[in-house]
């Protein structure tokens, strides 16, 4: 046996065992960060022309109706509270958001969206359809359904897994 076989051995001999299942769900998995890669890649070349990146986009776009504080806007993300905060402060600070009172909450304001916020957004609005325009078509709308039901399946399982 090479030195290379017995290495290759070792590793298969500490993997873990996983079922059928467990290996559909794990390359679903690695396709969804793949996914999750490319989507981010795509969503900063479609935010640039108005100055953004993807993330800035996210919190401009949940602070479109004034409604959601940072946690909330985190927690429909699925991101930490903290990295929302540090963007919303920065986008405050260059006057494309502000913060609104809350009437449900003295302490966690609500993000709202400025004039200059709102023209921004509305930059990468266009980009964004024309995107989205042009994969949908490609695509066609029954598989992204299909794909749309799949995911939000595994999302409710994985919300719902107290390990994830």
């Amino acid at each position: 046996m090479s030195d290379i076989e017995s290495r290759q051995h070792v590793v298969k001999l500490n993997r873990p065992d996983r079922t059928v299942e467990g290996d559909a769900f794990s390359k679903l998995a690695i396709l969804a960060l793949r996914l999750g890669g490319h989507l981010t890649s795509a969503g900063d070349a479609i935010a640039k022309p108005a100055g953004q990146t993807s993330a800035r986009w996210q919190v401009l776009a949940a602070a479109r109706h004034g409604s959601m504080s940072v946690a909330q806007i985190a927690k429909v993300l699925g991101v930490a509270r903290q990295g929302i905060q540090r963007l919303a402060d920065v986008l405050e600070g260059e006057g494309l958001v502000v913060y609104l009172d809350n009437p449900s909450h003295q302490r966690a304001k609500l993000v709202g969206l400025t004039e200059k916020g709102a023209e921004a957004l509305a930059i990468i609005d266009a980009g964004q359809a024309a995107w989205a325009n042009a994969l949908g078509a490609e695509l066609g709308k029954e598989a992204i359904d299909r794909a749309v039901e799949a995911m939000e399946k595994v999302i409710v399982v994985v919300e719902g897994d107290p390990e994830k």
